[in-house]
């Protein structure tokens, strides 16, 4: 069917031991977000640099609110000197995230450096500013001696298939929790590639990569954040990885092996589905990955932001690490891998049944708001005063069908495409 119209330097943001002790959770909100229109995916096609300019032009408007978005965000904001206004603040980023990025991108990712600046001379927006918003998926922004690290969002993910999905065909769901803020930003776009595969993507307005994607072979990847603590030099970002995994791949074996091969800017942790049922867990960090698989005689697979393999553990924020001052004010206190060990504990629960599910099983396991039903920053369907699920998607790789609602997953109401 055819439609027509992306280094997470966590340690100054937390405290590796207990100084400042783990805050009691308070002043929960339960946010109802409301329902946003889905809209039909951009049709992206050509060269890279002909991809990006389709992108920048059908979000130009968008993209123009960029900058109060950006004064609004306080995990931008909180490094910026009281003295230095914002314009300046935020023009002194755009030019450090362009010095950062733009040779990496030339030497390792130059498809995407081609669209990132296609999708700046589309929008008729400077390319420093596609700079700075595609940096921050990476969590750095270097400001003289002040360091922008913005706390990654939440996301919860499972993958089902044989005995353990309705009709045997595999079946991915991802909660998207992020600061509702940003959800104008949200966007479907269709990639055409030239002498590649196409894709249907969820991104975002600015990102010249993709934090979900499904291709015309049934490849599905999921993008959920991560914090580790062995960050390297600015390269290409995850979400820049999973276009080209998207592009080029057909199988669960065969991107695993090709993000894995690709230098990388962030940490993450991916799932994984295609056409032939296979299912996987992709978990990443600057210099380690580790693919993980569903355990003997199981068919299905779950994951939140926190790591699941020995390997990656040892590069992971320690168990007592807390959000310091230096954290948007929401966190301050929290322990950093709370909600997620929350969240894969309730998977696990859930998910214990041998029952097979259907699309409608698989929507209420992810609008579960807990045992005693109260939603929180510690649920599946995600409500706080910081973090809240303002994406719900679902993937079926082999009828080559997404399911996407710009909500919370408690009140979605889905649209479908396919390729």
């Amino acid at each position: 069917m055819e439609f027509r119209v992306g280094v997470n330097t966590i340690p100054q943001y937390l405290d590796q031991g207990n100084q400042i002790g783990e805050m009691s959770v308070t002043a929960i909100r339960n946010v109802q977000l409301q329902e946003a229109q889905v809209e039909p995916p951009v049709v992206c096609e050509g060269t890279p640099h002909q991809m990006g300019c389709g992108q920048g032009a059908a979000v130009r408007r968008v993209l123009a609110t960029a900058p109060q978005t950006l004064k609004n965000l306080e995990a931008f904001c909180v490094s910026k000197p009281w003295w230095l206004p914002h314009e300046v603040f935020r023009r002194i980023a755009g030019r450090k995230s362009r010095q950062m990025l733009e040779s990496a991108l030339s030497e390792d990712f130059s498809v995407a450096r081609e669209r990132l600046h296609g999708i700046a001379a589309g929008a008729g927006v400077r390319v420093e500013e596609v700079y700075l918003l595609n940096a921050l998926e990476a969590m750095m922004c270097s400001v003289g001696e002040c360091t922008v690290t913005p706390p990654l969002g939440g996301c919860s993910a499972f993958a089902v298939r044989g005995a353990m999905a309705a009709t045997g065909e595999p079946i991915v769901a991802h909660n998207f929790d992020y600061l509702p803020l940003i959800q104008p930003f949200y966007m479907l776009r269709e990639s055409r590639p030239r002498d590649r595969l196409r894709s249907l993507e969820f991104t975002t307005a600015p990102m010249c990569g993709a934090v979900d994607g499904m291709n015309e072979a049934g490849l599905c990847i999921t993008y959920n954040y991560a914090y580790s603590t062995d960050n390297e030099q600015p390269s290409g970002l995850i979400s820049m990885a999973i276009s080209e995994a998207l592009q080029g791949c057909t199988t669960v074996t065969e991107a695993a092996e090709w993000i894995a091969s690709r230098p990388r800017w962030g940490s993450g942790v991916l799932m994984l589905a295609d056409a032939e049922g296979d299912i996987g867990s992709l978990e990443l960090s600057a210099t380690r990955t580790e693919l993980r698989r569903p355990q003997a005689g199981e068919d299905r697979i779950f994951h939140s932001n926190c790591y699941s393999t020995d390997v990656m553990r040892e590069v992971e924020v320690g168990p007592t690490a807390v959000f310091t001052s230096k954290a948007p004010s929401p966190l301050r206190g929290k322990r950093v891998l709370s909600s997620s060990e929350c969240r894969n504990a309730r998977f696990e629960r859930l998910l214990a049944s041998r029952s097979p599910l259907d699309a409608g099983a698989v929507t209420k396991v992810m609008s579960d708001h807990g045992e005693n039903g109260e939603p929180s920053s510690n649920t599946i369907c995600m409500h706080s005063d910081y973090w809240c699920t303002t994406a719900c998607l679902q993937f079926f790789p082999r009828r080559r069908q997404m399911r996407v609602a710009y909500s919370s997953a408690c009140g979605a109401q889905y649209e479908e495409f396919e390729l």
